[in-house]
């Protein structure tokens, strides 16, 4: 049954099952929660609008739903000139991502901090909190206790991540006069509101007070893996931005220009897109950081590969259109593979 504690909190029914040193939570249900299903369904949708750009590219068709695909999945200097008017109804700056990694500082910066409290000084959780984990997890059974370190690590070098991208939307990145749609604008807003949400997916909140020695005693090989592949990946795509943003700048780093202009230097001799590679590689090192059990996190790893190869394979469509000289050996998206 469910029972309250003398300071309101709701108590989440579990049992556990000992298993050697590790215990499993399992919840009632199928085992599939409701924000893993809701990273499988986008999944699927991007899959298929990847799939469906590749055998058929329908770019020159203005009018009918093909117009419509057309502009749901392309943005900034990928959309589509000739259009219907009533689709420009929908256009919103592109400049406007930094709203994306702003929402994401403070949301899953407070969901850090509670989790902090939580684990380090055994506050419980607020009520408002565990109510909304447990709608979004209850039917999940993947829950693993003694994972505190990985959680918290998780956490920490996703809001980092969320900090670092929007320093350098608001300081280092030259915006034109690019659009996304509103569609997708909700989706990144969508996206980063369950970015914790998703990382918690595989805690235990028990509520257990964990000393620092002891998570110190929780490290293994994948953490200090995960840290070095995110930290690798992390320096490689701040590397691109600022190659992005010299080609519209002089020397002295005033804005000259706002057309495109080929890049080069890093990866991008070896593909056109390595920013959007290097954000693929940093959620495959949170992945890793959960020694590679997180089957929810892994769902949106999937998501990830999907919505980055599809923008990737745009942008090159668009380099290649623009540029009778570009590099007939860069791919688009991952180095030697496509």
């Amino acid at each position: 049954m469910e029972g309250r504690s003398p300071g309101g909190c709701v108590e989440i029914p579990a049992a556990l099952q000992v298993t050697g040193q590790s215990a499993m939570l399992l919840l009632p249900g199928t085992g599939f929660s409701l924000v893993a299903g809701f990273w499988s369904i986008l999944d699927v949708v991007f899959l298929s609008a990847l799939f469906l750009h590749l055998i058929g590219d329908c770019s020159s068709h203005r009018v009918g739903l093909c117009s419509v695909f057309q502009d749901l999945i392309r943005y900034g200097k990928t959309k589509l000139r000739a259009r219907p008017a009533w689709l420009r109804w929908f256009d919103l700056p592109k400049r406007w991502f930094w709203h994306f990694y702003f929402l994401s500082v403070i949301w899953n910066g407070a969901l850090l901090g509670l989790l902090v409290r939580s684990s380090l000084l055994g506050v419980r959780l607020p009520q408002w909190m565990q109510l909304l984990l447990n709608f979004f997890h209850k039917d999940s059974n993947q829950k693993i206790s003694d994972g505190e370190l990985s959680t918290l690590m998780a956490l920490s070098l996703l809001w980092l991540h969320s900090l670092r991208r929007l320093l350098e939307c608001l300081y280092v990145s030259v915006f034109s006069g690019g659009v996304i749609h509103l569609a997708q604008y909700c989706l990144g807003i969508g996206y980063y509101l369950l970015l914790g949400i998703t990382v918690l997916d595989h805690a235990e909140l028990d509520y257990k007070k964990v000393t620092v020695p002891g998570l110190v005693l929780q490290l293994r090989w994948y953490h200090i893996f995960g840290c070095l592949l995110y930290i690798w990946a992390s320096m490689h795509q701040n590397r691109c931005h600022m190659i992005l943003a010299g080609l519209r700048k002089d020397k002295s780093g005033k804005v000259v220009t706002m057309q495109h202009v080929m890049p080069s230097g890093d990866w991008f001799d070896s593909v056109s897109c390595p920013h959007y590679f290097a954000e693929l590689l940093i959620y495959i090192s949170v992945a890793f950081l959960f020694g590679l059990t997180h089957l929810t996190w892994w769902l949106q790893v999937l998501f990830v590969l999907f919505n980055q190869s599809l923008a990737a394979i745009l942008c090159h469509e668009f380099y290649l259109q623009k540029f009778d000289s570009y590099p007939t050996n860069r791919k688009a998206f991952i180095p030697f593979v496509f």
